[in-house]
């Protein structure tokens, strides 16, 4: 089953990260037929003489420039739209795919030709690999998967393989802030696709000790509570999980300073460290 990878590359990314996930793509026991990679605005002398060596070494890489930089959403959707082959795996600049991840994925596409998205488990560290915070599971059936939608994002997004054609016919990465991707999940639910994880750590996630600063405010609230609505407009949730789903946002993304919202993310949205 022949295979791309989307990559979208940012002036911020740390050349060496992006060189780290860039290897650990390429050294898959199932490696891509294509690499694609989507620069999305100016970026640093260091990080392009990375992606030129790459280049030099593989050409089954397709690089493509952006001018100015066009947002998460729109640089997914040009990275997407550039890949060649009908299965597509998301991966980001600065995280490591376990080397076994595709093999996986794929052996599910061949177990259930229906399925649309395969995704699976995120393993979340600070500096190395070795230094986890937490885990991320997800629920793996389609059942769970849908029932799940209603209140956080199923997928991990970093672990997703999908069809290319099922989600242009969903309508492709669309501009949400902060939530292009589980816009589409609920897009790609009401199109009636089938959906499935893997009950497998796939990708080691590079975090940082700021990021559940940037998961909150009043712009991330307002995203996340207009997508609970697009929701209920939909008929996906009721009025009362609306309501529900809304004040639990407002409480931890607005009211809660950012050592307490640390505190319920990893308490209440990630396993603990100890279970990997």
């Amino acid at each position: 089953m022949q295979f791309s990878v989307s990559m979208c590359v940012y002036g911020k990314d740390n050349p060496e990260h992006f060189k780290t996930a860039m290897d650990s793509v390429i050294n898959q026991t199932a490696p891509p037929d294509e690499i694609v990679l989507v620069v999305d605005g100016p970026i640093p002398q260091e990080l392009q003489t990375a992606i030129d060596g790459f280049c030099e070494k593989h050409d089954n890489l397709n690089v493509i420039y952006l001018e100015k930089n066009s947002g998460h959403g729109e640089a997914r959707r040009i990275g997407i739209s550039n890949c060649r082959y009908p299965l597509i795996a998301i991966m980001d600049a600065d995280d490591i795919s376990l080397p076994d991840r595709f093999e996986k994925q794929l052996a599910k596409f061949k177990e259930n030709p229906n399925l649309s998205i395969v995704g699976g488990n995120i393993r979340e560290f600070i500096g190395s690999p070795e230094n986890v915070v937490g885990v991320r599971q997800v629920p793996m059936s389609d059942e769970d998967i849908k029932n799940y939608m209603k209140s956080r994002c199923p997928f991990n997004q970093v672990t997703v393989m999908f069809k290319k054609d099922s989600v242009e016919l969903a309508g492709g990465y669309l501009d949400w802030f902060s939530n292009e991707d589980y816009y589409l999940w609920i897009r790609m639910a009401l199109c009636g696709f089938e959906f499935a994880n893997l009950d497998e750590i796939l990708v080691n996630v590079r975090v940082s000790k700021e990021m559940y600063a940037r998961r909150g405010g009043w712009k991330y609230f307002r995203s996340e509570a207009k997508l609970q609505m697009f929701m209920y407009k939909k008929r996906i949730i009721s009025v009362f999980r609306l309501i529900y789903n809304v004040l639990v946002r407002f409480a931890v993304q607005v009211i809660m300073p950012n050592g307490f919202r640390a505190f319920i993310y990893k308490r209440f949205a990630r396993e603990s460290a100890e279970i990997q």
